[in-house]
């Protein structure tokens, strides 16, 4: 932060701005710490479900049984795509990337929505769960589509998770892959503040729709500095290919200065409570998927890192497992920030709901460090 003028500061990249409040989750990073509406995030990864977590975040408490049982059918009802939107997925480019995809669909399931511009909460909320429901649907099937595979329609008695991989891999998942799936889903919904999240918000504050502050967001989940970090994780090891090669990788890059990706986060200076968990379920999958020697070469490059760096705060972040443990679960590596889009809509379009309750339009000011009384100069003079 530096001084802009006598009375107003720069804080470059709003790192030390709070831009508003919110109930939904709460980050403290010097201590490794992730609740969402006061409940840490491993004690949802463990007991919880990825159904019940959004729940959480939209109504600020854990639902009954009852309750659970109706928001899982609401969300279940919703499932299916308009037909126009099956024909949108044919008409797009197989070689087009899945976040370009993604970002399209989203944005065109507006069109098919009469309640879009809505903006009551209650609409809102119906929006958001037609978006959640709808999503799976629309990455499952481009993958299929640009892989000449006949579209799979999503089954509206299975759970979120185990409905997206039956699409996706055209047959029923394991218990463990569908459980690995929802616990990637609960520990991604939602983180505060972050860039595509206030990007959804600067969208719905000039009280646009739920629907282009999701596309706002999609858009820009899609840089690499925010989504994509994973991907980055998993071509690392796809490269390394053999334990052997780790130790000398990793202290390379030490020595070169160069980032290790899935190491250390903007926000955590202890280590990522999402991470924790995420961990030995990674280790359980890939075992049973046949994928062992991908995370004993994730846990070496750990350790060499704790040994080296986690004095400065440096720690697996939640990318780090995800990426072994999206991989066993037969995902193809520019998938792994589709998924990202299908847990955080939860964070999303709850944030869009609650800021709108006090809604004040985003418009932050920028210092000018250009000239002043500058002539104009005619065309045959300059």
């Amino acid at each position: 932060m530096t001084a802009a003028t006598s009375t107003n500061m720069i804080d470059q990249g709003l790192a030390n701005t709070i831009a508003a409040e919110s109930k939904m989750s709460f980050i403290d990073g010097q201590n490794g710490v992730l609740e969402y509406v006061g409940i840490d995030i491993d004690a949802l990864a463990r007991n919880s479900t990825f159904e019940e977590s959004v729940y959480l975040l939209w109504h600020f408490r854990l639902p009954s049984e009852s309750e659970l049982a109706a928001f899982t059918d609401q969300i279940r009802n919703e499932y299916a795509l308009p037909d126009q939107m099956w024909q949108l997925i044919k008409d797009l480019p197989k070689t087009a990337s899945p976040m370009h995809a993604i970002r399209t669909l989203v944005s065109a399931l507006a069109m098919h929505d009469p309640e879009a511009d809505e903006q009551s909460p209650e609409a809102n909320t119906r929006k958001g769960i037609r978006l959640l429901a709808k999503t799976p649907a629309l990455i499952a099937n481009f993958d299929r589509h640009r892989k000449d595979k006949d579209f799979i329609k999503p089954d509206p008695s299975l759970d979120i998770a185990t409905s997206f991989l039956t699409m996706l891999n055209g047959e029923k998942p394991t218990d463990t892959m569908a459980k690995a799936l929802d616990v990637c889903l609960i520990l991604h919904a939602d983180h505060g503040f972050n860039a595509s999240t206030f990007a959804a918000l600067v969208t719905i504050s000039t009280l646009s729709d739920v629907y282009s502050a999701v596309t706002t967001a999609v858009g820009t989940l899609k840089g690499p500095l925010h989504g994509g970090a994973n991907e980055a994780v998993m071509h690392t090891l796809n490269e390394l290919g053999d334990i052997s090669k780790v130790e000398d990788f990793v202290r390379g890059k030490l020595e070169r200065k160069e980032r290790v990706m899935g190491f250390g986060h903007r926000v955590y200076k202890a280590y990522d409570p999402r991470a924790t968990y995420l961990k030995t379920f990674a280790k359980q999958l890939a075992a049973d998927t046949g994928n062992q020697n991908l995370y004993e070469m994730s846990r070496r490059i750990e350790e060499i890192m704790a040994e080296a760096v986690a004095a400065k705060g440096i720690h697996p972040n939640v990318d780090f497992y995800s990426a072994t443990t999206y991989y066993s679960i037969g995902l193809d590596i520019d998938l792994f920030t589709p998924m990202f889009v299908m847990s955080r809509i939860a964070g999303w379009v709850g944030h869009c709901i609650e800021y709108l309750q006090d809604n004040k339009l985003i418009r932050p000011r920028c210092e000018y460090t250009g000239p002043h009384s500058s002539p104009y100069v005619p065309m045959n003079e300059r």
